[in-house]
């Protein structure tokens, strides 16, 4: 496996065990459809969070910068698939983590309500 890929797969990682210790539980882990992917979708009460992980090894780069209006609209797009395909009944929350540095030296910074959908249709 490509570097890039570990550092994604242990930022999910981490961005998961994060959100257990918080109290919410985990749906789903890179829940797929085509070419649509939502890194966690989890659960606490009522809320269906559908989280996005950035990963970067280098501290001085900034992960949110991979975040722009084509990928919040197919992490919509992906958001709305899924709750389709579900009969759960839920709020929906999206929720951003930035993480940085590597196992034994990182930062992590959890985004609640990071953003809402925009105004467009997402089929």
């Amino acid at each position: 496996m490509a570097k890039h890929n570990d550092t994604g797969h242990w930022g999910e990682n981490l961005a998961a065990d994060y959100l257990t210790g918080q109290g919410y539980a985990i749906v789903e882990r890179n829940w797929r459809l085509n070419k649509l992917e939502i890194d966690i979708i989890a659960m606490r009460g009522d809320t269906l969070v559908f989280a996005e992980v950035k990963t970067r090894s280098d501290k001085e780069e900034d992960p949110l910068e991979a975040i722009d209006r084509k990928k919040i609209l197919n992490i919509v797009r992906a958001a709305k698939a899924y709750i389709d395909s579900t009969d759960l009944p839920h709020q929906v929350r999206f929720d951003l983590f930035a993480i940085t540095g590597a196992p034994d030296d990182y930062n992590i910074e959890h985004i609640p309500d990071a953003f809402y959908p925009p105004l467009k249709t997402y089929s």
